[in-house]
């Protein structure tokens, strides 16, 4: 049984579920992070020393794997269940889904945040705009670039969905969802073409199709 430790409210969380079920893996997911604690007990930091969510638990003995970084989870996952389907064999496919999963959490996570922040977690009064503004700027050429991607393929790595479309797409999720009152979102439409095909896929749902929170 693969073990989940996680609250659903966080993108890095919803990365390791969705590729959970896009696979069809049987798991358990205990609520962690957040208003649930958990993160900070002695059992929980001998698996994550980060005090963060997610980490997974997954086999027994000589077996047993303990991780965590989503995104490495996700590539372990598709490692083990689907080499030369999400996990891509060939070196050139395999190392552009990689490229695109470092950048999401090394670029496009850390620009997108604040404004996440602000918008969906902050109450309107205690909003600090500039730090939202700033977000929002550096954000949306990183958005036209990866749709600037998109227009000569249909996924992240060709015409076959990987583990590249997962992180993107959970990041797509989350600055799609920002509030349209708070927030006028450019049109990128080979983006929005990809995520809603994303959207459509079994192993999503109870993923993309959430509230953010």
């Amino acid at each position: 049984m693969l073990n989940i430790w996680g609250r659903i409210s966080s993108i890095n969380v919803r990365k390791v579920l969705w590729c959970a079920q896009e696979l069809g893996l049987e798991f358990q997911r205990t609520e962690a992070g957040g208003r649930f604690g958990v993160v900070t007990t002695a059992e929980y930091l001998s698996l994550n020393p980060n005090a963060l969510v997610p980490v997974i638990d997954d086999g027994e003995g000589e077996q047993r794997v303990v991780l965590w970084e989503s995104n490495v989870i996700v590539r372990y996952l598709c490692a083990k269940h689907a080499p030369g389907a999400l996990y891509p064999q060939e070196l050139p496919e395999r190392f552009l889904a990689e490229q695109w999963m470092d950048w999401q959490q090394t670029t496009l996570n850390r620009a997108s945040g604040p404004a996440f922040v602000q918008l969906v977690r902050t109450p309107a009064e205690q909003r600090d705009v500039d730090a939202m503004a700033q977000s929002i700027l550096a954000t949306e050429p990183l958005f036209a670039m990866l749709d600037a991607h998109l227009a000569t393929r249909e996924f992240m790595v060709g015409d076959q969905f990987t583990m590249a479309d997962i992180p993107l797409g959970c990041e797509a999720h989350r600055w799609f969802g920002l509030p349209a009152a708070s927030y006028a979102r450019p049109s990128w439409p080979n983006v929005e073409r990809w995520f809603g095909q994303l959207r459509t896929r079994a192993g999503a749902r109870g993923v993309l199709d959430l509230p953010l929170e």
